[in-house]
């Protein structure tokens, strides 16, 4: 007598959501969007570079609850897409490279002791920590790189009008406190990282700019075709302008 077993596979879930809604006060959730969104920006043109918020990444095949969910994440040699979570074993075991988190009042001991001991163990080379209202941490923003398995502290700079700078190797900028608010400054170019918003109004201003122009040339004697090769416009903007 020939017995057949047949062996039934579980199915592992990874679950994209904890079902729990996103509690936070409004500095902490407009500093979450203006990093996650400011990061995506400057990295736009890199198809290797993935900067998301608040996702669950599983670095464990098989082990569901080997989950983390930093606040603002970048990771290096991954391909720049839309995910619902994050797989390491799916991305060639590729981690964070740069972590930073908010620090609340319920986020607090977490922050300072638990995610480092995580983050440092799996490789992550900086992580950083901002307090949006100043409350919680006894440096409003500090950051820290891993040397030798362990976390060491980034040297704070005092800026003019008490601006505080922190360099970050991983990303190739600084991250500052102006005002008490986090903002990204790239080194090289000599500028701060835009806003979403603020990005927005560049461009209208821009805009404007290019407009105010189109009376002064038509004074100057050019004609509309002219004006809008000129401003790089539609020629029926600009009639529309000289109307």
């Amino acid at each position: 007598m020939t017995i057949t077993s047949n062996k039934l596979e579980t199915e592992i879930i990874y679950p994209d959501s904890d079902g729990k809604p996103m509690a936070e006060s409004d500095p902490t959730r407009n500093y979450l969007f203006y990093a996650v969104a400011t990061l995506k920006a400057h990295f736009k043109e890199r198809k290797d570079v993935y900067v998301s918020g608040n996702l669950f990444i599983y670095y464990k095949k098989g082990v569901p609850s080997a989950v983390l969910a930093p606040d603002v994440f970048v990771i290096f040699g991954v391909e720049n897409k839309e995910r619902m979570s994050y797989k390491a074993w799916e991305e060639n075991n590729k981690l964070p490279n740069f972590v930073l988190e908010s620090t609340s009042k319920t986020t607090q001991e977490n922050d300072e002791i638990d995610k480092p001991m995580k983050y440092a163990s799996l490789g992550v080379e900086e992580y950083f920590q901002y307090d949006p209202t100043g409350d919680y941490l006894k440096y409003q923003l500090k950051g820290s790189r891993l040397i030798d398995g362990v976390y060491q502290p980034i040297e704070r700079k005092q800026l003019e009008n008490d601006i505080i700078s922190i360099p970050s190797d991983v990303l190739g900028l600084d991250l500052r406190l102006i005002a008490k608010e986090l903002r990204f400054f790239d080194p090289i170019k000599n500028k701060k990282l835009l806003s979403y918003e603020e990005m927005e109004l560049e461009k209208q201003q821009a805009q404007q700019a290019l407009l105010d122009a189109i009376p002064r040339m038509y004074a100057l004697g050019l004609n509309a075709e002219k004006i809008a090769e000129a401003l790089n416009l539609p020629v029926d903007l600009v009639r529309e302008n000289l109307s």
